[in-house]
């Protein structure tokens, strides 16, 4: 089975709606006709909406940081899954580690979350990795497995599609470290081993897996080189169009 590549530009607390707006201007024109990866922004909630119009009838998704777990209510300053598809919104990330490890979202919350993203139509990106201390104490592999059993009534519930994956080493975000090729491969292909054993092999062929942690365009293109990574969540080099641009390009057969 061929799966797509997955290139997701992850914004995190950064850009105004006006900066969103010359980003994409900027970003979209220059897209080559045959590029063959799929392309995802992911800005913060205020500029949802303008890129959601703005990226109407192109060929770039829109996606949101995060999402509660209640439809409505009374829940100051939190968003909904129907806000985020009424921006246009077809992606959400879950899990992301400054969720996790920033605002304290927990297992039960992250369950939760991901239930909602499904009950709102939305196409979860769900999140997992270690610290550099469960790395360098052997327990990648016991860690991400925790991980993702905490949320697999969810990903039982989406059957074979409408999940993607993110490995994302804690200690890769940001640092400008980055795991080497072999390492992000090693994790991925474990990820996708859970999958087949806790889910199913056809579960386990369509998951898109993406590689998280200071890509950059010098490294993107032998990252994505990797059997079992589908493609890339992408941090600080996703706020430059050129730089995001670049990353597209690697991600092209040959590239």
């Amino acid at each position: 089975m061929s799966r797509r590549v997955l290139i997701a530009g992850n914004w995190k607390m950064n850009k105004t709606p006006q900066e969103t707006e010359t980003f994409i201007k900027t970003l979209v024109p220059s897209l080559p006709a045959d590029l063959e990866a799929e392309i995802l922004v992911i800005p913060p909630y205020t500029n949802l909406d303008r890129a959601g119009q703005l990226l109407s009838g192109t060929d770039v998704s829109l996606g949101a940081q995060d999402l509660y777990f209640e439809r409505a209510g009374a829940f100051t300053g939190a968003v909904s899954g129907d806000m985020l598809v009424a921006c246009r919104c077809g992606y959400v990330l879950i899990g992301h580690s400054e969720r996790r490890h920033v605002f304290g979202d927990g297992d039960d919350t992250l369950s939760r979350k991901l239930n909602a993203a499904l009950d709102a139509g939305l196409h979860p990106i769900l999140c997992i990795g270690e610290t550099l201390e469960q790395r360098n104490a052997g327990q990648m592999e016991a860690v991400v497995a925790a991980q993702l059993a905490a949320v697999v009534d969810g990903l039982k519930r989406a059957g074979d599609i409408g999940i993607s994956y993110a490995y994302e080493p804690v200690w890769a975000i940001g640092t400008g470290e980055t795991a080497t090729p072999a390492q992000a491969q090693d994790a991925s292909r474990f990820v996708r081993s859970w999958i087949r054993e806790q889910l199913s092999a056809s579960a386990a062929e369509a998951a898109r897996i993406l590689y998280g942690g200071s890509v950059k365009p010098d490294n993107a293109a032998e990252l994505l080189s990797q059997p079992d990574i589908d493609g890339a969540l992408i941090g600080g080099a996703s706020l430059d169009p050129e730089a995001f641009l670049q990353i597209l390009l690697a991600s092209q057969p040959g590239g």
